[in-house]
């Protein structure tokens, strides 16, 4: 397993990447915008990470800025951390196995979400190309949130 990231939510970009940019001295390495998602995603690494960051894409801040408002209380502005794997469908089969609930299942044979004993959500992501799709993993319905 390999940290990737942390995700934070934002609700001015402008002034977030000011303060991560500017004041930090944190670099942009990469940035996606989804017209259908309604949302930006930009990824900043720390200066003296930029080399990593660029050759790995980790380990990096992911700042997600939601088009649409939204109130962030309790916390929700923090999103997840992240890990890839080798074997995503292994790694969740040995976590349902020891009682964990997986509550976004990967049935892109790509990315699944846990939780923490504390709540904490966690993305899982292949080490990769996404793996071909298969069961139960294909068929398998969301669990509460993440």
């Amino acid at each position: 397993m390999r940290y990737l990231h942390t995700m934070v939510r934002v609700t001015d970009l402008d002034k977030t990447l000011d303060f991560f940019c500017n004041m930090l001295g944190m670099v942009e390495m990469r940035r996606t915008e989804s017209e259908k998602g309604r949302y930006t995603n930009l990824f900043l690494a720390a200066k003296e990470d930029e080399e990593a960051a660029r050759a790995n894409k980790a380990p990096v801040l992911e700042l997600t800025y939601n088009w649409d408002p939204e109130d962030y209380a309790g916390g929700r502005n923090f999103g997840h951390l992240a890990y890839q794997v080798d074997n995503i469908y292994d790694t969740c089969q040995k976590l349902m196995d020891a009682g964990i609930t997986i509550n976004r299942p990967p049935r892109d044979g790509y990315m699944a979400f846990i939780r923490t004993p504390d709540n904490i959500s966690i993305e899982l992501l292949q080490n990769g190309e996404r793996l071909p799709d298969q069961e139960p993993w294909a068929s398998m319905e969301n669990t509460g949130n993440w």
